[in-house]
């Protein structure tokens, strides 16, 4: 399992990469440090609404973790390489955990640095605030990048269907469509920041802390799951 976790690492960590995600990463930074100064500022719930829920949360996230996750996998995809992997005398689940423990280890520091700044920003230096949105935003990692490694097994075009499915589920969808919001990573990942700071998105309907607890960990549990279980199955050239 160490040799693929750093095999991954080297894959994963390209030049221009990092600083792709590094420029995602500023932005709700810098958004948030110029309104912080402005006597015209928004009032908190429309800070939370469109600075941590629509563009941390719902977009930096998971445009960080998509370039990353979906790709995890892809090099081998691509290259047909992927039967070096499959071909060791070992359980399908030692490849995929850790691919994906690379994936949310080249991820965290970005989105751990980009949510601490913007809510220790926003909520001048709350501790509480600061803690519950970070948690939040490091909860959605997790699903993002289980959810995206296991599309890169899935399809060829693993990138192009994950930018569709943050634009369209988790932009669209659930912002308009009442049910769909249950079924959206985003959802529970504001759910655990309310749940954590009850202070923090009032205005929107929220399932409990241990909801959020439960649904976050069985995303990650089920798709880790299907990815084994799709690395087992599927025909490896």
């Amino acid at each position: 399992m160490g040799a693929v976790y750093s095999l991954t690492l080297r894959q994963l960590s390209g030049r221009w990469r990092l600083v792709i995600m590094t420029v995602l990463a500023a932005l709700p930074v810098v958004f948030t440090a110029v309104v912080v100064r402005d006597s015209t500022a928004p009032f908190i719930e429309e800070f939370e609404t469109i600075v941590l829920g629509t563009m941390l949360v719902g977009t930096i996230s998971p445009l960080i973790v998509v370039a990353i996750a979906s790709v995890a996998f892809g090099n081998e995809v691509e290259d047909s390489t992927l039967a070096n992997l499959t071909l060791a005398p070992i359980p399908r689940w030692q490849i995929v955990l850790p691919k994906l423990a690379a994936s949310v280890t080249v991820a965290l520091p970005f989105i751990l640095v980009s949510a601490l700044v913007t809510s220790w920003l926003a909520f001048n230096h709350d501790v509480l605030a600061t803690w519950a949105v970070t948690v939040g935003a490091l909860a959605g990692l997790l699903m993002y990048a289980s959810v995206f490694v296991w599309l890169g097994l899935v399809t060829r075009h693993a990138m192009a269907a994950g930018l569709l499915y943050i634009v369209l589920w988790e932009g669209f969808f659930s912002g308009y469509v009442s049910g769909i919001r249950f079924l959206s990573i985003r959802y529970y990942s504001i759910a655990l920041m309310h749940g954590l700071d009850p202070r923090r998105f009032v205005a929107q309907p929220n399932v409990g802390l241990g909801a959020a607890v439960v649904v976050a960990v069985a995303v990650c549990v089920l798709f880790a799951f299907l990815s084994t279980r799709r690395l087992r199955r599927m025909d490896v050239p």
